[in-house]
């Protein structure tokens, strides 16, 4: 069944020798072009910041949390509104408030992301790295069997995942285990900012009592963007990379990796864990 974020398409589906026509449902993709409304000394310009490939859907949550978790901007209180320009699905653009002053160097990058990279249309390695302003020491623990129980939760709440099985997905729990918010998008970094936007447009960052679960591998991008938000504790499906790691140990982050229902590998972090 076709439902938000999905399209059917039909297809030949060949078991052995046996050819059989099919319907098939796919996950959407289509581009998003984020652009700012902003005040400079020439007057009030628009500028083009990025254009993702994304699952459409959420698209007010996904300029916002983009615009923070690249640094661009630093508060709520910064946007005036969020619109889609003339109706058009596809754009979308953010009003800035006239004192606002957004980190414009911060967006240097080569005018498109793909729904697989969140960093490689950067146009410089000065570039790809943002800092926190949530930094604070905090201490908490989670008791194993708490960890071992998301993916099965997971599974329960990610239903465009289980049809398509082409949608990565953010999910966040409280540290006793208890369900929040899922966003999913054909893009990792999408997700991840689709969840953090909605938090941050309601001022409800940091995140830091909080359990960041990823339908898929821990990249180094998912890693900065989830510290942009405070997260202290982010558990993975699949695994993680040497610089997801190391910026998770830097940002006195507990990493997850492998995480299964009996099963996990602790990278980083271990003291939260009970």
């Amino acid at each position: 069944m076709e439902t938000a974020g999905t399209a059917l398409h039909s297809i030949i589906k060949a078991n052995k020798n046996d050819f059989q026509p099919q319907q098939d449902i796919l996950a959407v993709e289509e581009p998003l072009q984020i652009q700012l409304q902003l005040n400079t000394h020439t007057g009030r310009i628009h500028k083009n910041i990025a254009i993702t490939m994304r699952t459409p859907g959420n698209d007010n949550e996904l300029a916002a949390g983009f615009l923070f978790t690249e640094a661009i901007i630093n508060n709520r209180q910064q946007i005036a509104g969020i619109s889609h320009v003339h109706n058009d699905e596809n754009n979308i653009l953010v009003a800035l408030k006239d004192d606002a002053v957004p980190a414009l160097q911060n967006s240097e990058r080569n005018f498109y992301t793909s729904s697989s990279c969140g960093v490689c249309g950067k146009a410089s390695i000065d570039a790809v790295k943002t800092t926190s302003t949530f930094n604070d020491a905090v201490d908490f623990t989670v008791a194993v069997d708490i960890l071992y129980a998301l993916q099965s939760e997971l599974i329960k709440q990610q239903q465009l995942f289980e049809s398509t099985g082409g949608l990565h997905a953010a999910a966040l729990f409280s540290l006793d285990g208890k369900f929040e918010l899922l966003k999913e998008d054909i893009g990792r970094h999408n997700a991840l900012d689709k969840l953090i936007g909605h938090f941050f447009l309601q001022e409800a960052l940091p995140l830091y009592n909080k359990i960041l679960l990823l339908s898929g591998r821990a990249s180094f991008e998912l890693i900065q963007k989830a510290a942009m938000a405070g997260i202290k504790m982010i558990a993975a499906i699949g695994a993680p990379s040497t610089m997801a790691v190391e910026l998770a140990a830097e940002n006195d982050i507990t990493l997850i990796g492998f995480l299964r229902k009996s099963t996990m590998n602790i990278y980083c972090g271990n003291q939260r864990i009970k």
